[in-house]
């Protein structure tokens, strides 16, 4: 599921859906109306472009995700690594860290991370 890209729109729907999923159709639409400002018709559109990329499920009015929210957290990551970092995980957490000071539970949280990571 990571390999589904979303554009900015239609990840706005999908933090919709996952806050309020089950969640019929028509209710999804109001929800999109008060948050977005969207017409029932984008709405849909949106709800059908998702539908036909795998990331929800549209049945009997009744909207769930098939994508969740950690995989296209996770396919943004990688995402942004590559465009902006060239993949570089030490130049993305330089970037990130800007010559902030972590604390002790930071650092050891990271070595953790790190240390998880680089087992074969």
């Amino acid at each position: 599921m990571a390999d589904i890209k979303l554009f900015e729109a239609e990840y706005k729907l999908m933090e919709i859906i996952w806050e309020l999923e089950p969640v019929n159709s028509t209710q999804l639409s109001k929800v999109c109306e008060e948050r977005l400002g969207w017409k029932k018709s984008t709405s849909y559109n949106m709800l059908r472009k998702l539908a036909d990329k795998g990331a929800v499920e549209n049945k009997e009015a009744v909207v769930t995700a098939l994508l969740k929210r950690e995989d296209a957290l996770r396919a943004e990551s990688e995402a942004l690594m590559e465009r902006a970092f060239a993949g570089s995980v030490p130049l993305f957490v330089a970037t990130l860290l800007g010559g902030r000071k972590l604390t002790a539970k930071e650092a050891e949280e990271l070595k953790e991370l790190i240390e998880e990571a680089a087992k074969p």
